[in-house]
Formats: C-alpha cells, sequence, structure tokens
C-alpha cells in the first residue's frame, strides 16, 4: 500500500517527537514535518505535522490545524490524530477543544476519543481526572506552568468551555470490560468522549476499540498499539527503519523549559561537569544576545555544554512582571534561535532542545523541514535526524530522568561506536 494511511497534527515540536517515538517503536518508518509543508511530498506511511500552536490565539490554531488536515488528506491519510500534550496543557480559551472540534466538522464526523493518558510517564486517567504521577493536575508542578498554569483535573470540565459539541466520559469499569464494552460505549455517546486509562495495558485494550476510528485526540501512548493492530488487519505494510546516519560528534543543550524535570536535569548535568550559560530574559532585553553568543564561541565544540533560561517559577514570573510574559519568552526563544545557527556554524552535529517553544525556536531557525526519528532516549523522547546532517532531540519540558541530557549523547556515541566496528 502506497501513499500515507495514518496522519498527526500536534500542536508542538516536542509533542510531534513524542508521537513520533511511540510510533517508531512498532518498527515503522515514520516521517516528522515541521510546519504544514508547502506542496505534494514524497511521503511515509506514517506523517506527523508538528505545529507550534498550543498558546496562540484558537482561530488561528484552528486555521492551522485545518491547513495540516488538507495536506495530510492530500496525501491520502486515512486515520487522523489530534496531538496534544498528556498533561492537557491548555489555554483557558483553548486551543484542545477548538480545533478538535474543527477537524470533526472537516472531517464530518459526529464523535472522536480523548485519551491523554502516558502511563509509562505516570500521566493516568481515572474517572475522567488527570494524574501526573500520584497527584492531581491541579496540584502538580503544572499548576504553576506559565503560559498553560492547570488549574483543574477533570477534563471534562476542562472541556466543555471550550467546545461546541457534549463531553463524555468511558470510565475505567467499562475500560477494563474490553474492547467491545468501549466500543459500545462510544457509540452510545457523540461529541468528545474522554476515556479513562491507567495502565499500559488499558491503552492496548482502548486502541483495538478505536482503530478504525477516523478521528482520535490525545496523547501520544494511545497511538502506540496502532501500527500492529493496523498490519494485522492487513489495512498497511510495516516497512523497515533506515539506519541512523553519522553525526558530527559536537554538542549542546539548549534549555528554555521551567519545568520541575527539567530544572532536575539541567542541575544534573551541571554537577556532572557541564559548562553552563544562563540566559535571563532581562538581561536579553538591555543587552541582546552578545554576551551568550561570545561565550559559545569560545567554546569547544565536542565539550559538553549548555545553554539555559530554565529557573525557579519565583524567577519566572520576576522577569514576566517586569517584561510581560509573551515578551519574555519570545527573548529566550529569539536567543536560542540564535545560538542554535551559531552552534551549527562551529559544527555543532548534536542538539538537545528543552521545551516546546525553544524547540520551535531552533528548528525554524536551523530551516529543518523534515525530520527522521531515530532511536529513543527516554520514553517519548527520540533522536530525530535532519537532512543537513544534524541530529536534534526535542524533549518536552516534564519527560526524562535527571540524567536525560548526559543520556542523549551517551546514546549517540554508543551508536556511532557500534557502527564503526
Amino acid at each position: 500500500m502506497s501513499g500515507t494511511f495514518f496522519g498527526a497534527i500536534a500542536d508542538d515540536f516536542t509533542g510531534a517527537t513524542d508521537l513520533a517515538a511511540m510510533l517508531s517503536r512498532a518498527g515503522v518508518p515514520v516521517t516528522l514535518r515541521i510546519g504544514v509543508p508547502k506542496g505534494p511530498e514524497t511521503a511515509t506511511a506514517f506523517e506527523v505535522v508538528a505545529l507550534k500552536i498550543r498558546t496562540i490565539p484558537p482561530e488561528d490554531a484552528v486555521a492551522e490545524a485545518r491547513a495540516a488536515l488538507k495536506w495530510l488528506r492530500g496525501q491520502g491519510a486515512r486515520r487522523i490524530f489530534w496531538k496534544y500534550c498528556s498533561t492537557f496543557d491548555s489555554t483557558p480559551r483553548g486551543n484542545i477543544g477548538p480545533v478538535a472540534d474543527a477537524l470533526m466538522s472537516d472531517l464530518d464526523v459526529d464523535r472522536t476519543v480523548h485519551c491523554p493518558a502516558f502511563p509509562e510517564n505516570g500521566r493516568r486517567v481515572f474517572m475522567g481526572n488527570l494524574f501526573v504521577g500520584d497527584q492531581p493536575l491541579d496540584e502538580s508542578p503544572m499548576k504553576d506552568h506559565p503560559l498553560t498554569p492547570m488549574r483543574d483535573a477533570d477534563l471534562q470540565r476542562l472541556l466543555q468551555p471550550q467546545v461546541q459539541r457534549q463531553t463524555g466520559l468511558i470510565a475505567f469499569p467499562t475500560v477494563r470490560a474490553g474492547a467491545g464494552a468501549i466500543r459500545d460505549a462510544i457509540a452510545r455517546q457523540a461529541g468528545h468522549v474522554v476515556v479513562d486509562a491507567v495502565e499500559d495495558a488499558d491503552l492496548d485494550v482502548i486502541a483495538a476499540a478505536i482503530s478504525d476510528m477516523e478521528l482520535v485526540c490525545g496523547g501520544s501512548a494511545v497511538a502506540r498499539p496502532l501500527p500492529a493492530l493496523w498490519a494485522e488487519a492487513g489495512e498497511l505494510n510495516r516497512g523497515e527503519n533506515e539506519p541512523a546516519p553519522d553525526v558530527s560528534p559536537g554538542r549542546i543543550v539548549l534549555s528554555g523549559s521551567c519545568s520541575a524535570m527539567t530544572r532536575a536535569q539541567v542541575g544534573a548535568y551541571l554537577d556532572a561537569g557541564a559548562i553552563g550559560y544562563r540566559l535571563d530574559p532581562r538581561d536579553l532585553a538591555q543587552d541582546g544576545v552578545r554576551d551568550a553568543r561570545a561565550w559559545l564561541a569560545a567554546q569547544d565544540p565536542e565539550a559538553d555544554k549548555i545553554v539555559f533560561a530554565t529557573a525557579e517559577p519565583k524567577v519566572v514570573q520576576a522577569a514576566q512582571e517586569a517584561l510581560g510574559v509573551t515578551r519574555a519568552g519570545t527573548l529566550v526563544e529569539e536567543a536560542m534561535a540564535v545560538l542554535a545557527q551559531d552552534a551549527r556554524a562551529m559544527g555543532i552535529g548534536r542538539i538537545v532542545v528543552a521545551g516546546g517553544e525553544t524547540s520551535g525556536a531552533v528548528t525554524r531557525a536551523l530551516d529543518v523541514d523534515r525530520l527522521r526519528i531515530g532511536p529513543e532516549i527516554a520514553p517519548g523522547v527520540p533522536w530525530c535526524f535532519a537532512g543537513n546532517g544534524s541530529a536534534l532531540a526535542l524533549k518536552s519540558g516534564n519527560f526524562g530522568a535527571a540524567t536525560f541530557f548526559a543520556d542523549a549523547f551517551s546514546l549517540l556515541d554508543k551508536g556511532a561506536a557500534v557502527a564503526a566496528r
């Protein structure tokens, strides 16, 4: 079977790589597009379009998502996935609900499911409430997110004000009753149906129940079982992944995320001996990125180094109060974009980026429009290979262990050593 079978639209770049990693686990070739391609392309069976629409005005998010859907359907996609974060990152006005509504209208479907659960990373949905680890979403560190502070754990209550259709719930007992029970429950409802999941086994059952749905919404984990189900049904051929290319050994971490996990990761990397440079939005507003560029130019390309705007919530809040939320974020993103270009000019081919907004800024600055998915560093975070010989790891703020940055470079080093034998 030729052409695209599965097409996904992701609301940020790290979320797109997260989904692509889940699909790649099944051994299928996955192409990640940075933004909507401008015309027909040579497409793989699994196409993921990464957008940067999580916090833009809802009407703009809807327009970009619709453009991505049009392109995917033009490539032949018969299954569409609306990918958002497993912590349901959303402003009060959207954009999760408005985009889901628009996709339903364009696809002419009267129901879809929402399943953000990612048990492997500690995200579980029980009786419609989202948990991060052992904490309800609104009691987790996500309550202090600088752009999308989450103040409720009830997904129906979060979703209903954002959508024009009704919301519903398929609760845990129904999920445990099996795929048939889930299908029957979906058939009895219309609109946006939230589905509970607390273990990977739940996702396997849910995937079996929804594999023939034209539109699915949620986190990446529920997509993991789908390629095998479609292959077993004879709907597609798996294909094969290509081997990882050679990448120059120069390395850098660019961290704009201020999540609790990223703060721990930055601290661990510095404690392990990495050289660091901290960006402060207030300094950038006054002096620009000149000093940071001079610092980077003086570094050994192959040394462990990190440029970070990562800071505690109180520090972030102080910068936002001084400059405004939008300007503080934009200053950091623009600085990271310039530093990424400088790093590439220095021959640095391995770049780890932490944070969705930072990832968007960096990939665009490097003029990357297509990525091939490589080995997974941590659940939901793969290395991605660009056509220009660069390797990028685009990490969602909360993903990965404390040693993630060192782990990422170690994985590529091991791959290079094996290839050299």
